[in-house]
């Protein structure tokens, strides 16, 4: 039930790993004091101005690989499909196995990610991912397992960085630049998504073998894990927000889990984003693969009786997801941003109509795939762009509606229950249904199995845009709990028409 947020009694804060040394952003009212500052004097987050911005770039250009290779396997999921000879159910447990990984340690980060030095976390995480992400990508035909293992393992290093990127940029920025922070910080999101489409499929066309595709995001991981190491600095938990981090106590984990469970904001976003993962990890692993059968079913496509299957329908929906992703992230800040002037509760608004005007577009898309190839990317665009508006909303909801030291648990939670609920199960559960559906093994029956199993999507979108409806009825008054919860003398300021700086995700896409 929603209700007050309970305030436990404060215990000290850990000490980070080896070292706290930080540099940092800072706030966007501090008075004329801050106003006067020099460009590259230390702001309360102990980050210079310009090694702030040079960390949200190493940033963001670990999101984008880090969904670049979630969706390589998605990009030739054809090709392992005919490698392995295995069913739509099997296949669907790629995607499964990894999100289930990825969604059981989020907690283990998030704790550690709200107490301990973030950056080598994350550095350990990668290095661990890109390691496994290699040795998958030897996997003999006669081991399906080993495949499924290793994409499991990938999740361990994936929680450890998505879990806590976010609050660090929302330790460097706020109000309007951490708006734009974040923007950027989610734009990585479909541009890797669509890269990892791009990129595997064509690497796999190139070498004429799927294998290679899972070889070109490790070598990327290094220089990312060097990047964070000699780069990145650790700046001061909530110092931005007129809270140093030496002032914001902790509180036991089992004391912010219940007052985030009666934080109505945060638990009925974190619902409505469940809808989102379900349908993003749905199309993100199934939809070229439909897109193929359908042009195989109409004529258009040869059959995978090669080594290799034709990777046209990758690399267009790649593109496709980029650009829609680009447009949507931009488009749902942006007309959030101008709502916000007529009602303060335009986040949750505009996260509501995007879900609701995606799902009949996505219907349309996967009913006229048999009858026009040019009809159904059309309406995969607007789908797309439409569900693409939520990503970095929802991130500021609920950075704005939780305290700062409790973000990282927060961030956790919300991975554990979008993606148990959402994509950990959806592709998984589209597979099943396709196999159930499917009366015979000729083209026919492949394509209009899937077709069938894939309107789920369309309804889940619905369902998803009432969550974010009943999310509008407490945004204000949640919003306001956050910024008077004061276990100290001093209030946290947290920007009303602001952004603030967690990460969902999904994530998951996804």
């Amino acid at each position: 039930p929603c209700g007050p947020p309970q305030v436990s009694a404060p215990t000290s804060d850990s000490a980070p790993f080896f070292s706290s040394d930080s540099e940092a952003e800072g706030p966007e009212d501090q008075g004329t004091a801050t106003a006067n500052q020099q460009p590259d004097e230390e702001s309360p987050s102990g980050v210079s101005r310009g090694r702030a911005l040079v960390i949200v770039f190493v940033l963001c250009y670990i999101n984008l690989l880090n969904y670049m290779d979630r969706f390589t396997v998605a990009g030739v999921l054809p090709d392992i499909e005919h490698y392995f000879g295995i069913n739509d159910t099997e296949s669907g447990l790629l995607q499964t196995v990894f999100i289930c990984s990825y969604m059981f340690l989020a907690p283990v980060f998030g704790y550690l990610g709200d107490r301990y030095n973030r950056k080598y976390i994350m550095s350990g995480g990668i290095t661990f991912w890109s390691l496994v992400t290699l040795a998958s990508s030897y996997t003999p035909k006669e081991h399906f397992w080993a495949l499924l293992l290793t994409r499991g393992l990938v999740g361990v290093g994936e929680a450890s960085y998505s879990t806590i990127a976010p609050t660090i940029i929302a330790d460097l920025y706020v109000k309007g630049k951490r708006t734009n922070m974040l923007s950027i910080f989610y734009f990585a999101i479909p541009v890797g998504s669509g890269l990892g489409y791009i990129v595997g499929s064509q690497v796999s066309s190139r070498a004429k073998d799927w294998h290679w595709a899972l070889r070109v995001t490790p070598g990327l991981g290094l220089i990312a894990v060097l990047l964070l190491l000699f780069v990145v600095k650790e700046p001061k938990r909530g110092a931005v927000e007129a809270r140093p981090e030496n002032h914001l106590h902790q509180t036991s984990w089992v004391a912010d889990l219940r007052d985030l469970s009666k934080n109505c904001s945060f638990m009925l976003s974190t619902f409505g984003f469940t809808a989102v993962a379900f349908v993003t990890g749905s199309l993100a692993l199934w939809a070229p693969t439909f897109l193929f059968r359908a042009a195989v079913f109409n004529g258009e496509r040869a059959p995978c009786m090669e080594a290799h299957c034709e990777s046209s329908d990758s690399l267009i929906f790649g593109a496709i997801t980029c650009i829609t992703g680009v447009l949507g992230v931009a488009s749902g800040v942006q007309v959030s941003r101008q709502l916000r002037k007529k009602t303060a509760r335009a986040d949750p608004l505009v996260c509501a109509a995007g879900l609701l005007l995606c799902a009949p577009f996505l219907y349309l898309a996967i009913m006229f795939a048999q009858a026009s190839t040019v009809a159904t990317y059309v309406f995969i665009f607007f789908g797309e762009t439409f569900l693409s508006m939520n990503w970095a909303i929802v991130a500021d909801i609920l950075l704005y509606v939780v305290v700062p030291t409790r973000r990282s648990t927060a961030e956790a939670l919300q991975i554990v229950v979008s993606h148990l609920l959402g994509d950990a199960g959806s592709p998984y559960l589209i597979g099943v249904i396709s196999d159930s559906l499917r009366k015979n093994d000729s083209f026919l029956w492949q394509f209009r199995s899937l077709q069938y199993s894939m309107l789920l999507c369309a309804f889940v979108a619905v369902v998803g845009g009432a969550f974010f409806l009943a999310t509008a009825v407490y945004i204000e008054r949640d919003r306001e709990r956050a910024e008077n919860y004061a276990p100290t003398d001093e209030p946290i300021v947290v920007p009303k028409s602001g952004r603030s700086t967690r990460v969902p995700v999904s994530s998951v896409l996804i």
